[in-house]
């Protein structure tokens, strides 16, 4: 990387514009710059769950998804790039298992909440949802690569998943919908 944000500012981007990795120049309001901006946001929002009191192992897998999605931006920034694989689908899906035979099967919907990091989980889970949605919309428009959908569809599952077992390391239980309740 050498100096490469030696300067913060550059100017370049006065007039609307932004660098592509490949030193191409779009709009920021393009497609890809708004997934850009919803993975690095998704990102952002892992970080503050992860200053939350987080089992080990939870923290160990949240940083190892912070890194993929910055990779999953590097791909999503130069087009044409390959950077998300199999391998990290993949690895979603085993910690998906592993952590949901833990829990209960679900019988009723659950409401976002209960403890703190709990609720952090489920607002990465849905800004995850967004991010997933405008990589799907910039498909609809510009070749871009199965894996980085893939990783954010299998990764707001995990986040789901991990509002569960967050709550139940908390001594909490589900947050139950009742539906009706206030008819």
């Amino acid at each position: 990387m050498g100096h490469r944000l030696s300067k913060i500012y550059t100017r370049t981007g006065d007039a609307g514009t932004t660098g592509l990795g490949n030193g191409n120049r779009v709009s920021k309001n393009s497609l890809r710059i708004h997934s850009l901006g919803d993975v690095d946001e998704l990102n952002a929002s892992i970080g503050i769950l992860l200053c939350e009191e987080l089992p080990e192992d939870i923290r160990t897998l949240l940083t190892d998804v912070q890194h993929d999605l910055f990779d999953l931006g590097g791909e999503v920034c130069i087009p044409g790039m390959s950077m998300i694989t199999g391998k990290q689908v993949d690895k979603l899906e085993e910690e998906l298992d592993r952590l949901n035979d833990t829990l209960e099967p679900l019988k009723d919907f659950i409401l976002p909440g209960g403890t703190r990091p709990a609720a952090i989980a489920h607002q990465a889970r849905t800004i995850c949802r967004r991010a997933e949605r405008m990589l799907v919309a910039l498909s609809q428009e510009e070749a871009v690569n199965d894996g980085p959908r893939q990783y954010l569809n299998r990764l707001s599952d995990l986040l789901f998943v991990l509002g569960r077992i967050l709550n139940r390391a908390g001594g909490r239980g589900d947050v139950l919908w009742q539906k009706g309740k206030n008819a």
